[in-house]
């Protein structure tokens, strides 16, 4: 389906780049490498050259750690959106908040994207996503606390878990009054989960694929790819990558990545031997 994100339609085709801009001093990723505001400006400028559609601004990290209230989660993010917007006024900006009073402030700023990690823990913030008229990301959790670790959950099928509770958020915020162009599911990977869950998921991601809203992965460097093949942090992407080929392979359109060249060229390069997409170019034998 055509995929509306705020001030931009994509084609039903179109596979996107989402990239990680982190405002916190404390990622598990890039340790606050972007947690000055102008570090955090030239990580948005570098993804933009790189290709990506998308730019994901979060202010808080996904685990356990300091409470930050919303006014702090908000001077972290809002003031950054608008300058993003500013400067690339055709960039589509997604903000990672649960909080629905976070989300009206980055929407007054110019976010497109409501991308909420935590599977609808504030209930308000479709009515957001359908104030602003942005798009939603729609997650399973299974149902944890925000910045909360799993700790022994168990489904009894994990896909089923997933495609139930995001359809069930999705077509919630559909009657709220969200575009239904402008409603992405995601299974989140580790999010509620062990990595034998995450690992169902990517092997069969095709179930959350045939239910006809457009899929996102967030598979860069996390813990179900450090541990399958007993790796830090710095030296996930490779695993990441095989992650990715087989979630492009089932159909997902959205990739939210720390590492936008490379997962581009794998998303292109299963799209073309799947018979989604054309060479860039094909001379070899013809002339």
């Amino acid at each position: 389906m055509t995929l509306k994100l705020g001030r931009r339609s994509f084609a039903d085709d179109a596979t996107l780049m989402m990239a990680i801009v982190n405002r916190t001093p404390d990622s598990f990723y890039d340790k606050g490498a972007t947690w000055a505001e102008d570090k955090a400006f030239d990580r948005v400028a570098q993804v933009v050259a790189e290709g990506a559609e998308i730019v994901d601004i979060g202010g808080i990290k996904a685990a356990p750690g300091a409470f930050i209230d919303e006014d702090e989660e908000k001077d972290r993010v809002v003031g950054f959106v608008a300058r993003v917007r500013a400067a690339h006024p055709d960039l589509v900006i997604s903000v990672d908040t649960w909080r629905a009073p976070v989300a009206r402030a980055a929407c007054e700023a110019g976010a497109d994207i409501l991308n909420d990690a935590w599977g609808g823990a504030d209930p308000e913030l479709v009515d957001v996503a359908a104030e602003y008229d942005a798009a939603i990301i729609c997650t399973h959790t299974g149902g944890v606390t925000p910045r909360t670790r799993p700790f022994r959950i168990e489904y009894d099928d994990v896909v089923a878990s997933a495609v139930a509770d995001t359809t069930a958020y999705a077509r919630r915020a559909i009657a709220a009054g969200v575009d239904p162009s402008s409603v992405v599911i995601d299974p989140a990977h580790d999010f509620g989960k062990n990595t034998f869950h995450s690992l169902e998921l990517t092997r069969r991601l095709d179930e959350l694929v045939a239910t006809g809203f457009p899929v996102l992965v967030s598979l860069s460097n996390k813990d179900f790819v450090g541990e399958t093949l007993d790796l830090p942090v710095g030296e996930r992407l490779i695993g990441t990558l095989a992650a990715t080929a087989i979630s492009a392979l089932a159909g997902a359109r959205i990739y939210r990545v720390h590492e936008v060249v490379e997962t581009r060229q794998v998303v292109d390069m299963v799209n073309t031997i799947a018979g989604r997409r054309r060479p860039q170019r094909a001379i070899r034998g013809l002339a």
